[in-house]
Parts: structure tokens; C-alpha cells; sequence
């Protein structure tokens, strides 16, 4: 079942090709603040990312989630009829995404020379890999070998043991993240210039983006930040203890008045008071004294007692939340972060609500991620097609 658009982007039309995470999260995003998506998919088979992980039936959690309001149109693009049918919904489109390998929407006469000319205000927003041009343009794009080559990898972990991954596709997410950023900007310069473009974004850059100090550092005098394990080279304190009862204590006390309160909350007025320490600089030159002090400290006390402690005199702090954590967390309750949708199975099924929030025109979940081609005989009976055409190019 399906309700009406109303959000931000209503009235926005997005047409969504290619599959599992980098550009169809960005379609997600769009589609949750109230955009027109339709996703192309592939008949029989679909996007992969119906089938990953923890499934209701035949269909992933995940699915559920991502593909949130969008509609769901199987094309076989390989056919030259279905070509036209996407050059024809191309028309009437605002925005298309692609996350394809360079090259594969020219072999099917889909690229930006082709469809511009259909509609001039069209904006492409093209995921890749490495970028549509360059020596290594034409490769396989995947979060893990852009998190590594964007230098995100080489960060993460112990110094004495190899790097090591986030638990999710942190550089996917990265580039949908710009993505629509970049969407929204093309857009706002469709409707001034009467104009589209191209929105170029490669999962390598968009990891790179997030390096912070990285590129500059190496760039002044070529230090090449190492790993450090649970704390932030140059930050002081921020690091991760262990608590008497075997937890981890995160803190984050890095501000100069803040770290006064930290020490002396801890029982430790000698340090708050040291000179040395009263700015970051001397804090990080012996971040290592600090961090034996404060894990001193945290050996002695639960994690639920750290915590109080640490509340009263207002130094940011926290354990670490695993995702049954997560869900009790008081604050997602209080913002409710945390959607429930009840699935035709009889399975409950939980998903993070539309960020961000607001305040006139929300996201929100209209329904959840269609059934494969379940949207193909509305779609393609607007066009006009005859029902034997529609069999033909959607592969029903």
C-alpha cells in the first residue's frame, strides 16, 4: 500500500538505477522526504540486496528498510525497447541515479549525452568507485577497497595488528551522503539556470573527504598518522577505559574546562591543577601519563557508577552500546529514532527513522521496499504501453 508524497522534495521526480548500497541509500534519503522514486530493477532477479543478510521470507530486513518508499519497475535494459521506456521516463524526471560501473549506461545509449538532450534540466547523479575518468575509472567499486585506498583504513585498529574494518559500509554511506548533498545542489541550480549537470561522486573521494587533518599534516612535513587504537592522536584525553565490571568507558574530555572537571571529579585536584595540562598541547604530549591515571580510576569503579560520576560534574561520557544497548537507549526513545512496522509475516520489524529532522516538512516511511516489479503495470500503463510490450521490457 502506498500513500501519497508530502515532504520537502515533493514533487520531485528520481528515477533510481543500479543496486545495493551507494546510490540506491541515496534514493532511499530522497525518498524518504517525500521524492517520486521509481527503482529500476532487473526482472526475476532484482537488486542483490533483497536477499542479504537476516530475511523475512525470501525478502532481507534490510530491503524493507532502504528501498522505503520507492516503486519498483523491472526493466531488462539490455532490450532496446526497455531502453526507450527509460529514455521515455527520463522525460518527465528531475533527478536519475546511477551507481553502474563507468560506461555500462553508454553501452545501453543511456549516458548523460543521450538523456540531457531529452530533458535539459535532468540532473545525473553518478556513484562510482573511482570517479568517471582516470586510469582506474573502469573498476568494480566496493565500500572496503575505497575505505582502504582513501587512506580511512590504514587508521583503524592497534598499531601491532593489521587495520581493520568498521562494522558497516561506512564509504558506500559516504558517497550517498554526498550525493544527495550534491543532488540538492544541481537541483537548485536546475531551477535557476533551467540547467542540469552531472553529479560526479567516487566512493574513494568521499572517504578521503572525511580525513580531517590527514592531507594537510602529510602535506606540511610528511607525517604519516599511525594507528593508536582507541584514541585520537594529537586529542587529550580521548580514549576508552575499562570499568571494574569488565565494560568500556568512553570519554571524551578534551576541552580545557572540562578536563579540569574531570580530574577533579575523579579525585584528582593535583592534576586539574598541574600546569602541564592545562592546555590540549601539554595533554597530548602526555596523553600516555593521562590515560594511566584515568585508567586507574576506571579498574575502580562499575561502569553504571563511572557514569554518575562523570554526569554530576558534566564530563562527556559513555559505555558502548551494542544494538540491544541501542534499542533501550532513553534518548532514541525520547526522539524516537527507532521505527516499528508490523510485516505480513507477523514479524515485527525495526528500522532507524528519516534523518534529519524537520520541523515543517519531515521525512517519514510511507511504505516499505516494494515487492519486485510490483509497480510495473501502474508505471508503464501511464506510458501507454500495450500489455504485451510491458510483458516484453519488464520481463514479466
Amino acid at each position: 500500500m502506498t500513500d501519497k508524497a508530502v515532504g520537502p522534495l515533493t514533487g520531485v521526480k528520481v528515477i533510481e538505477m543500479g543496486s545495493l548500497i551507494a546510490g540506491p541509500y541515496a534514493g532511499a534519503l530522497l525518498a524518504q522526504f517525500g521524492a517520486d522514486v521509481i527503482k529500476i530493477e532487473p526482472p526475476q532477479i532484482g537488486d542483490p540486496l533483497r536477499k542479504w543478510r537476516k530475511l523475512d521470507g525470501d525478502t532481507s530486513l534490510w530491503w524493507y528498510s532502504q528501498s522505503r518508499n520507492k516503486k519498483s519497475l523491472t526493466l531488462n535494459l539490455k532490450d532496446p525497447d526497455a531502453q526507450a521506456v527509460l529514455r521515455d521516463l527520463v522525460k518527465e524526471a528531475d533527478v536519475l541515479v546511477e551507481n553502474f560501473r563507468p560506461g555500462t549506461l553508454e553501452k545501453w545509449n543511456l549516458g548523460w549525452d543521450v538523456l540531457s538532450n531529452i530533458n535539459q534540466k535532468l540532473v545525473m547523479l553518478r556513484v562510482s568507485g573511482y570517479g568517471q575518468s582516470g586510469p582506474k575509472a573502469s573498476k568494480p567499486g566496493f565500500a572496503a577497497i575505497a575505505e582502504a585506498i582513501g587512506g580511512l583504513r590504514y587508521l583503524i585498529g592497534y598499531p601491532d595488528r593489521a587495520p581493520v574494518r568498521t562494522g558497516v559500509s561506512i564509504g558506500d554511506t559516504l558517497a550517498s551522503l554526498y550525493g544527495v548533498v550534491g543532488t540538492l545542489m544541481a537541483l537548485r541550480h536546475a531551477e535557476r539556470a533551467g540547467e542540469g549537470q552531472v553529479v560526479d561522486v567516487s566512493l574513494i573521494e568521499s572517504v578521503l573527504a572525511v580525513t580531517e587533518s590527514l592531507i594537510p599534516e602529510y602535506g606540511a612535513d610528511g607525517t604519516v598518522r599511525e594507528r593508536t587504537g582507541s584514541s585520537l592522536p594529537g586529542i587529550a584525553p580521548s580514549n576508552t577505559y575499562m570499568t571494574k565490571d569488565g565494560r568500556y568507558l568512553v570519554l571524551a574530555a578534551n576541552g580545557d574546562s572540562i578536563f579540569q572537571r574531570l580530574m577533579r571529579a575523579i579525585g584528582r585536584p593535583d592534576v586539574a591543577d598541574d600546569a602541564r595540562f592545562k592546555h590540549n598541547d601539554g595533554r597530548a604530549a602526555a596523553s600516555s601519563e593521562l590515560d594511566n591515571i584515568l585508567g586507574g580510576w576506571s579498574v575502580s569503579v562499575d561502569l553504571t557508577e563511572a557514569l554518575d560520576i562523570l554526569e554530576q560534574a558534566s564530563v562527556p561520557a559513555s559505555g558502548i552500546n551494542s544494538v540491544a544497548e541501542v534499542f533501550e537507549d532513553q534518548q532514541f526513545k525520547a526522539l524516537g529514532s527507532i521505527e516499528h512496522h508490523a510485516l505480513e509475516s507477523g514479524l515485527d520489524l525495526y528500522m532507524p527513522a528519516a534523518v534529519p529532522r524537520l520541523t515543517k516538512t519531515p521525512g517519514r516511511t510511507r511504505w516499505l521496499g516494494p515487492r519486485l516489479g510490483e509497480h510495473n503495470q501502474e508505471l508503464l500503463d501511464q506510458l501507454g504501453l500495450t500489455a504485451e510490450m510491458i510483458r516484453k521490457v519488464s520481463g514479466g
